[in-house]
């Protein structure tokens, strides 16, 4: 109980110290956000994307969901990545390795801010579609289900990921270079920005061996028509196999965790 206790004190902290830093701000909470406003103004006059006849949908409805599974990306892979590095060299985890913290509260106080984050950061982007751009949400319950779990498996396997590629950099200030070009691209050929099924074959095959991939799939699953599965390979959201796929990636991204981190770098 008194891990679980201090790890909910460290969330506050945690909290705390991502709102008074800008650059995370802007580059982590509210950049999906202004990316849906960016092509729902871009793309105002442009004629609805099609999925059949009589089936159709705004490209702010399109892009949606991808920038809803983006904005975990960036939450928990991103955010904690550069932001672990950076206490590394700074030497706040030495400092905190001095200290009776336990590494399990620690952890906790990460992964509660990437939740916190993730679920605020979620509700304005859906409120921002729906009342500024009128996108329409789902209204059936098994949607909501599906937006769940896939959100929940999201947070958790974008947030031991970012734990592990904290290991990546070997100073702090190279932490932004390292970890946001691998980020940005995973963006560019997982169906967040381009019809996935435009991509040629290999760049499809490589970017399913990553979640991002499969959580934006997910997430087009719940605010897009079923007629748009089609537009899908193999012409169906495979709800399954991206759940296991995540499930793969938590499970390696916590062998990872347990392997690599360390409060001080041997090679520092």
């Amino acid at each position: 109980m008194g891990t679980a206790i201090i790890g909910l004190h460290r969330v506050g902290y945690e909290l705390r110290s991502y709102f008074r830093a800008p650059d995370a701000v802007f580059f982590t909470f509210l950049f999906p956000i202004v990316m849906l406003a960016l092509f729902s103004v871009a793309f105002s006059s442009a004629p609805d994307i099609q999925a059949g006849p009589g089936v159709s949908v705004d490209y702010a409805t399109y892009y949606l969901p991808g920038l809803v599974a983006t904005g975990l990306l960036l939450s928990g892979t991103q955010a904690l990545g550069v932001d672990i590095a950076g206490e590394r060299s700074d030497g706040t985890l030495k400092r905190l390795g001095g200290t009776p913290l336990p590494v399990l509260s620690y952890f906790v106080g990460k992964i509660g801010m990437v939740l916190v984050t993730s679920v605020l950061q979620t509700a304005i982007l859906l409120a921002v579609a729906r009342l500024v751009f009128g996108v329409d949400l789902p209204t059936a319950g098994s949607r909501w289900w599906t937006f769940a779990w896939i959100m929940l498996l999201g947070i958790a396997t974008s947030s031991v990921l970012g734990i592990a590629i904290s290991a990546l950099p070997r100073e702090g200030r190279r932490a932004t270079a390292t970890i946001v070009p691998v980020v940005l691209v995973l963006q560019f050929i997982s169906g967040v920005y381009l019809p996935f099924t435009q991509l040629p074959d290999w760049l499809q095959d490589v970017a399913s061996a990553f979640p991002l991939r499969w959580m934006a799939s997910g997430m087009r699953s719940v605010f897009l028509p079923s007629q748009f599965a089609s537009a899908e390979p193999g012409g169906a959201w495979h709800l399954g196999w991206g759940a296991l796929i995540l499930a793969a990636w938590l499970v390696a991204g916590v062998v990872v965790c347990l392997l690599t981190f360390r409060w001080n770098r041997k090679d520092a």
